[in-house]
């Protein structure tokens, strides 16, 4: 429960902070900022991000070992590597990059942050009362679950975003605690800015059965977008280096270098500045014609994919929200038009679209289908959200194998998404399993068949495979210190596959 207040605490004080910062440099916050910005000074709108760009970038070189933000990722990766701990000064110095970041031009989602900065919190209260792994993980996905709930006003989407990405499994013994700590985050939530939903929509609901079709093709359609909009991330990141290399760009510039595009883009399309809570809303309200919808989701694909190229900090959540509900929307427009039967207002498909693709790209088809509900109040059109998600889900996987922070994740090395069969071996160190050394090892080790002391299981048992042998000597400085039994290794795996399906299945 404290953990929940906390890091709904936190989760407010951030965004709180993003409107005070908005308000002092455009004038407007989440609801108007677009609109507002489109009638400021070209030079101010190019300028500003580029400022935030620097000031990103002396944050995070300063801060960070590797100049890089902190997000939900990270804090995936410390439940399954770490026993449930994040690291706290970058973690601190990404939250307040990320702030920076949505204040001053950038195009990214304040949830990763806040779920970060719930991670931060729970960390430290894990080294305080010296945590084990399953209580560290278990505070972990408390404090994950009250930063959606607190940001969302989403207790229910909370816990099982909590359950289904953080720790991605539904241990009973972690539901009661993470319960309790979404429902306090929403507490905060609520006194801060009262029981409101995030979208306020007119009722709506699935006119016909026969156009449920339609919203499977949705589904498909926002598959593809969610596929398109990752991996074009992954190629700006790919060129942003590329780049820096071939120019020796410092790494605290790279930041600016983004801010200065992305305010070139802003002075025609202010809708990429921040958040983008008023381009979905006006979606999500059908306030926004087909072409102009399809400019903007190309648009808005280019400029948080140019965000994080930049390195700048901040969330996908967001972003895929904004460019679900266009997609939607813009399919909702031409069925209305092609599709006799397409009886249904075109907001539900941008409802539905909002929610096929934000679950694709976080791979998280039931919290996602829950934030949606909980944001719009809308418990009506189930059936076409479901359908338009399966799809989307589906698709996605078969193109991507994998969701944006498991992909994101992969891409430096740590292999999460196969399961602990895989990501186990990298947490078992050859040194605490070798034994002293009994024999003659030199062979061994001038054919390069040995191990270093900062090894793992990870690279060990490839090596026994690979080489024949049972044993495989350790070594540091070049001097054999002990050796390795692969019956030792095979034992430490088992029993750490053992503890792990025991607390999966608690």
């Amino acid at each position: 429960m404290l953990i929940g207040f906390a890091a709904g605490f936190a989760t407010v004080l951030f965004r709180l902070s993003i409107s005070a910062l908005q308000a002092l440099i455009y004038g407007a916050d989440d609801v108007t900022l677009a609109s507002t910005a489109s009638n400021l000074p070209w030079y101010w709108v190019l300028t500003v991000p580029v400022i935030g760009g620097l000031i990103v970038g002396a944050i995070l070189h300063k801060y960070t070992p590797d100049g890089r933000g902190r997000s939900v990722a990270h804090v995936i990766k410390g439940v399954a590597l770490d026993d449930g701990r994040v690291e706290g000064k970058s973690g601190l110095a990404s939250a307040f990059a990320s702030l920076v970041t949505l204040s001053m031009g950038g195009s990214t989602g304040r949830e990763g942050p806040v779920v970060h900065l719930g991670a931060v919190i729970s960390s430290k209260v894990s080294r305080l009362i010296n945590a084990d792994g399953m209580t560290g993980r278990n505070l972990m996905g408390c404090a994950a679950a009250a930063a959606v709930s607190a940001s969302f006003n989403a207790p229910i989407a909370g816990t099982i975003f909590a359950l289904e990405v953080v720790l991605r499994h539904y241990a009973i013994q972690a539901f009661a605690p993470i319960v309790i700590a979404s429902v306090a985050g929403t507490i905060v939530s609520r006194q801060s800015f009262g029981d409101l939903t995030e979208f306020d929509l007119p009722t709506v609901s699935l006119q016909f059965y026969g156009e449920l079709p339609a919203f499977l093709l949705l589904g498909l359609l926002s598959g593809l977008v969610a596929v398109v909009m990752m991996r074009s991330i992954f190629i700006a990141e790919d060129f942003g280096d590329k780049v820096q290399a071939y120019l020796n760009m410092p790494p605290w510039l790279r930041p600016a270098v983004a801010g200065f595009g992305l305010g070139a883009i802003a002075i025609a399309f202010p809708h990429i500045i921040g958040v983008g809570y008023e381009t979905t809303f006006n979606a999500l309200n059908g306030n926004i014609t087909f072409w102009t919808a399809v400019i903007f989701i190309v648009v808005k694909v280019i400029a948080v994919a140019l965000t994080f190229a930049g390195r700048m900090g901040g969330g996908i959540f967001s972003p895929s929200l904004m460019v679900g509900a266009l997609t939607g929307l813009a399919f909702g427009w031409v069925a209305n038009g092609l599709v006799p039967f397409a009886e249904s207002y075109v907001i539900l498909y941008a409802l539905a679209g909002m929610a096929a693709v934000s679950a694709a790209v976080l791979g998280a088809p039931i919290s996602t289908t829950l934030i949606v509900f909980e944001i719009t109040g809308d418990w009506q059109t189930g059936m076409a959200v479901m359908v338009a998600v399966s799809l989307s889900s589906a698709l996605a996987g078969r193109l991507i194998h994998r969701s944006f922070f498991l992909s994101q994740l992969e891409r430096v090395g740590i292999k999460i998404s196969a399961g602990p069969q895989e990501y186990l071996l990298t947490t078992l160190s050859v040194v605490t399993l070798m034994k002293d050394a009994d024999a003659d090892y030199t062979d061994l080790i001038e054919a390069g068949q040995y191990l270093d002391i900062t090894a793992t299981l990870d690279g060990a048992m490839p090596l026994f495979e690979n080489s024949g042998h049972r044993t495989l000597p350790v070594l540091s400085r070049g001097a054999v210190i002990g050796v390795l039994h692969e019956v030792d290794a095979l034992r430490a795996f088992n029993q750490a596959l053992v503890e792990t399906a025991r607390e999966e299945h608690a």
